[in-house]
């Protein structure tokens, strides 16, 4: 049997790279030779084992490759094509992909199931790897334009979509006041969204300076420290008493409650980050129930037309994507990487893993 090098999911704070099996694509799917991926935050939470996964997994969910093998069925593509494929990857045909929920696919089941779309590096093997087998193939392969590199797109399949989703999941509209709580990779991304959505001031909150100074690249208007200031106060004022939209970036409790506290009656608080703990919603920040606010959350859109979609975005050249990703590593190097990363040492950001 042919094998190739992994990233797997042992226990508790143990990953290790393994020799496993090399996967031969069945009907309608595809076999992508991994050339760039990452490490993300929600893959941390797999490690420190805050979030639920079967041992002998291979994790990753941002894949950018190759294709290597196609499976009956898979047309229009061929053998060698430069292709990324989203995190999330919709059949196009369940009931939740029909209902207008692509991201909570079911994969031609009948039923909503939760995180049901989520599936490389959760449910099946992910591409922190030399290979992926790519479900779905005809509905989430994206070729990949001659005038980008690897590195131009990596954050298409989860990063950039996120964050977008943050603002589009806020219904952000021109002329609307929005305010992001943290600056990591995603929140930039979600700075950038709220712009391109129409968003005539944002706020970008966080405590690194050179976070805050690339926010004001990703499109801010106003950048606030939350270590030198009352950041609920100043956004009150900013906005005249609270924002249209806030975006919560980091999954904590306190970056919750703010942006919920800085949210005006009949705002929308969009929630991008995966809480690990209790989640509390404090009666009186929530108007008692009675403010007419929302409370939403978003699991990255996924699928091939959404990676063109982001693709020309990246096009347009109008934010700096690519300086989001600090580190790169050989996939050799993968358990290093994840030390750096989930340490958060030498001011990364994001992580590139090149096999």
């Amino acid at each position: 049997m042919k094998t190739m090098k992994a990233a797997v999911f042992l226990a508790k704070d143990k990953i290790e790279l393994r020799e496993v099996g090399k996967p031969e694509p069945r009907a309608g799917e595809a076999l992508v030779e991994i050339t760039l991926t990452t490490i993300c935050g929600t893959d941390v939470h797999i490690l420190r084992g805050e979030y639920p996964v079967a041992p002998g997994l291979t994790i990753g969910h941002e894949p950018v490759g190759r294709i290597a093998a196609l499976g009956a069925g898979v047309e229009g593509f061929s053998v060698g094509d430069r292709v990324v494929v989203g995190a999330i990857t919709p059949c196009g045909r369940c009931r939740a992909c029909l209902s207008g929920a692509p991201s909570q696919c079911s994969h031609g089941g009948d039923r909503y199931e939760a995180l049901g779309g989520w599936r490389f590096g959760n449910t099946i093997n992910g591409c922190q790897a030399e290979y992926v087998i790519v479900p779905d193939a005809q509905a989430n392969l994206a070729v990949i334009p001659d005038d980008l590199t690897d590195e131009d797109v990596v954050l298409c399949p989860d990063i950039m979509s996120t964050g977008f989703s943050a603002a589009e999941r806020g219904r952000v509209k021109i002329g609307d006041a929005v305010a992001v709580f943290a600056q990591g990779p995603i929140g930039l991304c979600a700075t950038a969204g709220a712009k391109l959505c129409g968003a005539s001031l944002v706020i970008a909150v966080d405590r690194i300076p050179q976070r805050l100074e690339l926010a004001k690249r990703m499109g801010a208007d106003v950048v606030l420290d939350f270590t030198q200031q009352d950041v609920v106060a100043e956004i009150k004022r900013l906005t005249g008493g609270g924002a249209d939209v806030t975006i919560e970036a980091l999954g904590t409790q306190a970056t919750f409650e703010s942006s919920l506290r800085t949210l005006r009656p009949g705002g929308v608080l969009s929630s991008l980050g995966v809480y690990s703990g209790h989640l509390q919603v404090p009666y009186d920040a929530f108007g008692a129930g009675l403010a007419d606010q929302s409370i939403v959350t978003t699991l990255c859109p996924g699928g091939k037309e959404r990676m063109r979609r982001l693709m020309s975005v990246v096009r347009g050249k109008a934010f700096p994507f690519r300086e989001l990703v600090t580190h790169a590593f050989r996939l050799d190097d993968i358990v290093a990487a994840y030390d750096l990363f989930a340490n958060q040492r030498d001011g990364v950001m994001k992580v590139a893993i090149r096999p």
